[in-house]
């Protein structure tokens, strides 16, 4: 029985996605349609829908003359989406806390550990997307629709910029883990909003610092090879 078009799209998908997003293809990565569909024994039809989908995700980038390539970082855009999120996240996370009940923070606990498990081998993509789950738990309940808002945007924003913080920072996933357990310990022991707040903020203030390091290291280590 032979695959639909469709599902070889989505398997082209899903192999170029986990091959940007394991950094095999980098930033700037020229994605050549005849040789995937080679590599993947299917026409370009399917591979052309898939790379359709990563650019609608602001993974892959279309350029004149050149084709596909693996998006490059945007760094300013990136740390001020950082930054902005981590503002509104806060606030958001603060303002929710005394809505969360236990049954809530078990989940959040339960999705947290879920992420400490695959620390030793980690999966990039499944860790990011239990950490969207594990602020979603807490930053849901928010009250504000306003601020509520703006914390969605933020996180479409930084899904199009790209998604492997944790692929480029392998290090930053434990911390981050240890760190979810601190937010839930504060919000479990009625901290002070402020404290709860700044805890939720920071957090993704360090994630930030943590990847435009990693970015800046590599760029000055790819000068140093070509210099």
């Amino acid at each position: 029985m032979t695959m639909t078009t469709a599902s070889k799209s989505e398997v082209a998908y899903e192999w170029i996605r986990s091959r940007i997003t394991g950094h095999m293809f980098s930033p700037g990565y020229r994605l050549v349609l005849g040789s995937i569909a080679e590599d993947l024994k299917m026409s370009v039809v399917p591979v052309r829908e898939a790379i359709r989908r990563l650019e609608a995700e602001g993974l892959v980038t279309f350029e004149r003359n050149v084709g596909a390539r693996v998006t490059l970082v945007d760094e300013s855009e990136y740390a001020h989406t950082m930054q902005t999120l981590g503002l509104v996240e806060g606030c958001a996370t603060a303002l929710s806390a005394p809505l969360l009940d236990e049954a809530a923070l078990d989940e959040a606990a339960r999705i947290n550990e879920r992420m400490a498990q695959m620390l030793d081998h980690l999966d990039a993509h499944a860790f990011t997307e239990l950490n969207r789950q594990f602020h979603s738990v807490l930053f849901e309940p928010c009250p504000n629709p306003h601020l509520l808002d703006l914390v969605h945007r933020g996180w479409s924003r930084l899904s199009g910029i790209r998604d492997t913080t944790f692929a480029s920072v392998p290090g930053r996933a434990q911390h981050s883990v240890e760190e979810h357990t601190q937010i839930l310990e504060l919000i479990r022991a009625g901290a002070d909003p402020l404290e709860i707040e700044l805890a939720a903020r920071n957090h993704r203030w360090r994630t930030m610092d943590a990847f435009l390091d990693a970015l800046h290291t590599r760029s000055a280590q790819t000068t140093g090879e070509h210099s």
